[in-house]
């Protein structure tokens, strides 16, 4: 399942970025089929929770972010090309805003953005991908994690975020 219907799901899925609920849910629906196929329960079960408890999956917001989070990462650390790299400079590099708390933080400078074509706001990785690395916490933004320790500790952020935000509602 992971091979064909699991990898089919996050092949570029960075660039569904923004785009509308029903889309989401479209792919949403997806990894529940391929989730009760897994764990051969009926096409009307609640598999909300296996999901969460037994596959440990993230919901599809959450994997695009993921995906978007390791991208910037690897930009960050120069192992993705040079156009993405390109795309994710630092604050503290700009001479004007070295001094500012954000270059303090270690955010990323987002480009201003006027045109939305497709969804509720822009999707392009030049403005998606500063922003949404901007948004996690410190700790995960650290230049010392390894990839390997940086993809652990965003999945478990994203899962605890998006289970907690479930659990509310």
């Amino acid at each position: 399942m992971n091979a064909l219907v699991i990898s089919r799901t996050d092949y570029c899925n960075t660039v569904l970025a923004g785009v509308y609920g029903v889309y989401m849910r479209q792919l949403h629906g997806v990894l529940n089929a391929a989730a009760r196929l897994i764990v051969r329960k009926r096409k009307f079960d609640n598999i909300s929770s296996t999901i969460r408890d037994v596959l440990h999956w993230l919901p599809v917001q959450q994997r695009i972010q993921y995906k978007r989070c390791t991208l910037a990462f690897n930009c960050l650390h120069g192992v993705a090309p040079v156009y993405l790299s390109t795309m994710c400079q630092p604050v503290s590099e700009n001479l004007g805003r070295y001094c500012l708390r954000s270059a303090a933080r270690g955010d990323l400078a987002v480009p201003v953005t006027r045109t939305v074509h497709y969804g509720p706001r822009p999707r392009g990785f030049a403005v998606v991908g500063p922003s949404t690395w901007n948004s996690l916490p410190t700790s995960l933004r650290d230049q010392s994690l390894t990839l390997t320790s940086f993809c652990r500790q965003l999945k478990t952020f994203l899962f605890s975020r998006a289970y907690a935000s479930s659990a509310r509602s």
